[in-house]
């Protein structure tokens, strides 16, 4: 699919593909991005309908491992400084939480529940501070939670977006400041086979602009979108998803969960224009 704005000059061929949802408006080449870089899963119950796009439904093929089981709740005990993990519940959750938010961690609203939403945050955190991402509060995550471990901008002026690819960071930045912070997953940056052609699922670094977005599930030829805000020319967006795993798992598509595409649009942190920097 191209996803420029309608407003671009495209060739007639590139409207075809857009038309139908897929493709970048060139012919396949190997090793080449591919049409569209998002895997699928069954969809939501939740689905909205897309609002901006006629693409239609095309059959997409499943890669992407379902999301993990949350572990069985358990509350720890009162005044113990406890490991936390996924389902663990009570005063020493919510304080998490509330440390997790005012860093900048985007862990939804603070309830006392280590539920998905709070294991992704853990899972920036982690990132941040070098940390292997596993998603559990132990003494050196809650290490780095104690010293107020953040990231670093790379820009210094402006609102944007920033993905770090090495540390699977999607972070918005305001006049060089980060505030808020996710887990993300991007592309694998490995070969990949759609219908009899190879493509490289890759993420490309550069300097992009937000220039096409769908308020709705989107059909792709390699899977569903939820709200995608598309910056480059090739198809990738950052888009909403089921499974966000913390390490590369798209076909190049900038993951976030489904809860944090909601919050991304509902705050408008990714209007039209918005700058993109991949690096």
């Amino acid at each position: 699919m191209n996803c420029r704005d309608i407003t671009v000059r495209v060739t007639s061929a590139a409207v075809l593909l857009l038309v139908a949802g897929c493709g970048d408006g060139r012919q396949p080449t190997p090793t080449s991005s591919g049409p569209s870089h998002a895997v699928t899963t069954t969809p939501s119950p939740l689905t909205p309908s897309a609002s901006t796009t006629g693409a239609a439904p095309r059959p997409t093929p499943t890669t992407a491992s379902p999301p993990s089981s949350p572990t069985p709740s358990r509350t720890p005990k009162a005044g113990v400084r406890d490991v936390l993990r996924r389902g663990d519940t009570g005063d020493a959750v919510q304080a998490l939480q509330e440390r997790l938010d005012r860093l900048g961690y985007w862990v939804g609203e603070p309830d006392g529940s280590f539920g998905l939403l709070t294991e992704q945050a853990v899972y920036a955190l982690q990132k941040a501070a070098g940390l292997r991402p596993d998603g559990v509060v132990g003494p050196r995550t809650r290490a780095a939670l104690d010293n107020g471990k953040r990231p670093d901008a790379r820009s210094t002026d402006g609102h944007l977006a920033e993905v770090d690819l090495d540390r699977q960071l999607l972070m918005i930045v305001d006049d060089g400041e980060v505030s808020r912070v996710f887990n993300t997953s991007t592309g694998t940056f490995e070969h990949y086979e759609h219908e009899g052609k190879t493509y490289l699922a890759d993420t490309p670094r550069g300097r992009w602009t937000v220039d096409w977005q769908v308020d709705g599930w989107r059909d792709g030829p390699l899977g569903r979108l939820y709200r995608p805000k598309y910056f480059q020319e090739q198809g990738i967006a950052i888009h909403g998803y089921p499974s966000v795993p913390p390490y590369p798992a798209s076909h190049g598509c900038v993951r976030v969960t489904l809860s944090a595409m909601d919050w991304l649009w509902a705050q408008d942190v990714l209007p039209k224009k918005t700058r993109v920097w991949v690096y």
